[in-house]
């Protein structure tokens, strides 16, 4: 193989600070709904991509079959309530626990598989399954603790790591026939138009936001989406996914810290505690299962 031209691990570094801002810039454009804030951070990055997609990849339109524009349809509408549930559940719990709550995701998809696709469980994956919940359940215990509405964010991190498990499954098949920059174009515009349709019905303003807020947006596009998501996949070429798979557990970790020093947001006992298992439990989870996941990193770096 040849050298890279970049060192890999630097750019899984980058990746990883990358991905880590974007709970806190979510938290920064608060004087925009949830649901708009996923909005804009997705149509923005369609739009970016357009121009190249349609330069070097649309022929690859043609041959995309109707199951597979169902299949990245479904995906990509629970790509979208992900992000609503994500973004929203930070109106009320801190950045600790929501970006933690949601990165138990991989532990979703591998139940999802065994559910689905028939695979099997190793002991290492089950008990380090079971670290990862009990963490989670000190996490909301504490959090109850200070208030039920901080469950209540709790709560919402929790199914929005679940949305983004199905969004998993559902492009997991159709990854294996598209490019990685079709597909995702795909699913970002399916999740944009879910998300303008919802921004309807429920009559969240389009406009009239400050323009630090545009800013948000625009950084939201580019930051966590483009450069996270585009230098862990470049990664993947130079590193094994469970190298990435592993960095990828330290979000939490960035976000948190970018919240202590952004936000000021305090730690509490339970956080540190809890979250400090769920990671032990993940790397666990990652280690154990290495070999036997079908669910590929792309799939995991979308949800950031």
């Amino acid at each position: 193989m040849r050298v890279p031209p970049f060192n890999p691990y630097a750019a899984v570094v980058i990746g990883v600070i990358s991905v880590s801002t974007s709970a806190v810039l979510v938290k920064l454009a608060d004087d925009a709904p949830a649901a708009i804030i996923a909005n804009y951070r997705l149509l923005i990055a369609v739009l970016l991509m357009a121009p190249f997609i349609f330069i070097n990849y649309r022929h690859e339109f043609k041959k995309i079959e109707r199951r597979d524009w169902l299949l990245s349809i479904f995906a990509g509408v629970f790509l979208a309530f992900h992000f609503i549930l994500w973004f929203e559940s930070l109106n009320y719990t801190s950045v600790a626990s929501s970006v933690v709550l949601v990165t138990l995701q991989p532990i979703f998809a591998f139940l999802g598989t065994y559910l689905f696709f028939k695979e099997r469980f190793t002991p290492g994956a089950i008990i380090s399954m079971v670290i990862a919940l009990f963490g989670s359940v000190i996490i909301s215990w504490g959090d109850f603790q200070i208030s039920g509405i901080a469950l209540f964010g709790d709560i919402l991190a929790f199914i929005g790591a679940i949305a983004i498990t199905a969004y998993f499954l559902m492009g997991q098949n159709v990854r294996r026939r598209l490019s990685l920059m079709t597909y995702t174009f795909v699913v970002y515009g399916v999740s944009s138009i879910t998300l303008i349709l919802y921004n309807l019905v429920l009559q969240n303003p389009f406009v009239g936001y400050s323009s630090n807020t545009w800013l948000i947006f625009l950084a939201l596009a580019i930051i966590p989406t483009f450069l996270g998501h585009t230098l862990f996949n470049w990664a993947l070429k130079w590193l094994s996914t469970s190298t990435i798979s592993m960095a990828i557990v330290f979000e939490p970790i960035g976000a948190t810290i970018l919240a202590y020093v952004i936000l000021n947001e305090r730690v509490t006992w339970s956080q540190w505690l809890g979250g400090t298992i769920v990671i032990f439990g993940l790397f666990l989870f990652i280690v154990s299962t290495t070999r036997k996941s079908r669910v590929t990193i792309h799939h995991k770096n979308s949800s950031s």
